[in-house]
């Protein structure tokens, strides 16, 4: 009985999602058209923004080198395309390797680094949001966590010890694999340090990646505020408050993919509404025209940048050439270590 009770209870998250798509596309008349267009304006904007603050991050890398913006926001298109619609961060990989392929001698352990750079900003922003949310009670107590329709949600609440190790795995596994990459320290570490170099210089940090990504962050919101005109919820501080929040809570350790029937189960009970029917419609249409919309930017990214729309082929060569890349480094270390 215990090991049927989950999948039950995970089966009505999609089912609850499914249910709410279903209203989603019976209300498709009662949208506001001009402000769902503006919105997905908006969405584009925010990854332009954020495309030309990693563009700044990668020249501070490789100052000697053409970070061609093109390249970079056609790479960076491409990867949210294919994390709308493939879990796992995919994308993140696909972003990775179009990028190395825009910026010569480039390698890929500085390249991913740089994303840590990005990370600085959104984290403290998302802090920011998520502690207004909650310090205006708009989202739910956490009493009442375990009690919400969600298996997403009400299986981590339910059960607090296997989220404690769940979340010490992810630690042990990430130590793990800096223990392994350690064993070349040297070259690594001097690669990883050249993704993050423009964290050495804090005013050029500020005014080349924190300045785009803050018109990134505000280009989201405002984005999130005409998705709520759009589904006739209203759009205001607070419900876009909520919304990031709850965007950000049901994609923590999801059972599916998107925290698909959590975001619907937690702006059910939270989010104010013309009527539940309304709510539904919202939550799961944002999730649908996001997912949809970043598809098809990434897919004309792909087919009009880099010429193709095999995805697959593209992760495929990106594992030929980091294996290439590791036999030169291998070769370069012993013909070193012979001189």
């Amino acid at each position: 009985m215990i090991g049927v009770l989950p999948q039950a209870s995970l089966g009505s998250s999609f089912r609850s999602f499914f249910d709410a798509a279903g209203q989603f596309f019976a209300h498709l008349a009662d949208i506001s058209w001009g402000p769902m267009i503006l919105a997905l304006l908006l969405v584009l904007a925010m990854y332009l923004a954020r495309a030309r603050a990693w563009q700044n991050i990668l020249h501070a890398a490789y100052p000697e080198t053409r970070v061609p913006f093109r390249g970079i926001a056609g790479a960076y298109l491409a990867g949210a395309g294919i994390n709308a619609v493939i879990p796992a961060r995919v994308g993140d990989a696909t972003k990775i390797l179009l990028a190395r392929g825009q910026i010569r001698y480039s390698t890929y352990p500085a390249i991913t680094s740089s994303f840590l750079v990005q990370s600085i900003f959104d984290t403290t922003a998302g802090l920011l949001v998520f502690a207004y949310a909650l310090t205006q009670g708009l989202l739910p107590r956490p009493p009442e966590l375990p009690d919400l329709p969600a298996f997403d949600i009400s299986f981590w609440a339910q059960h607090p010890q296997t989220l404690v190790f769940a979340l010490t795995v992810l630690a042990v596994g990430f130590l793990l694999v800096f223990a392994i990459s350690a064993r070349r320290a040297e070259k690594f570490w001097q690669r990883i340090k050249q993704g993050v170099a423009i964290l050495t210089q804090p005013r050029r940090f500020v005014r080349e990646v924190v300045s785009w990504q803050a018109v990134g962050w505000l280009c989201r919101a405002a984005a999130f505020w005409f998705f709520l005109e759009a589904f006739g919820i209203g759009g205001s501080i607070q419900n876009v408050a909520l919304v990031m929040s709850v965007q950000a809570i049901s994609t923590m350790l999801p059972f599916t993919p998107g925290g698909a029937g959590a975001q619907q189960a937690l702006l059910l009970a939270t989010l104010q509404g013309p009527s539940r029917t309304a709510v539904l419609s919202f939550s799961v249409g944002t999730q649908i025209a996001l997912a949809a919309w970043s598809a098809l930017l990434g897919f004309a990214a792909l087919m009009l940048i880099f010429r193709t729309t095999n995805w697959r082929a593209l992760m495929e060569r990106a594992e030929t050439e980091a294996q290439e890349d590791k036999e030169r480094q291998e070769a370069a270390e012993k013909a070193g270590a012979h001189a």
